[in-house]
């Protein structure tokens, strides 16, 4: 599985997943290409999932049909996303092409 982080997530959530397989946009030279062209871009590329902290992203593109998986997330701060971890990883463990999951905000906070 290769995963695509959009601008907005914070880079060390790529460590807490503890995952090899995490690009940051940054690092592809997509930095500032707006959603769809970046949805695009990340389904030729050969990307499996998308993750976001865009809560609009469902409102703003058409994602039916759609190859990549989206995962967004309910906030980018960078000190909570340890909290996040758990729901993430076991939503990566079952994700499949097109699906969208939203993760919820956790009880802690």
């Amino acid at each position: 599985m290769t995963i695509l982080f959009d601008e907005g997530v914070p880079r060390q959530l790529r460590r807490l997943l503890g995952r090899d397989d995490i690009i940051l946009v940054d690092e592809r030279g997509w930095k500032g290409i707006k959603n769809g062209m970046l949805l695009q871009l990340a389904e030729e590329s050969g990307f499996d999932v998308l993750i976001t902290a865009d809560q609009n992203l469902k409102y703003q593109q058409n994602l039916k049909g759609r190859k990549i998986a989206i995962v967004v997330l309910p906030y980018n701060r960078r000190k909570s996303m340890p909290l996040l971890v758990p729901s993430i990883s076991e939503v990566l463990k079952q994700i499949g092409p097109g699906a969208y999951v939203e993760i919820p905000r956790p009880a802690q906070m």
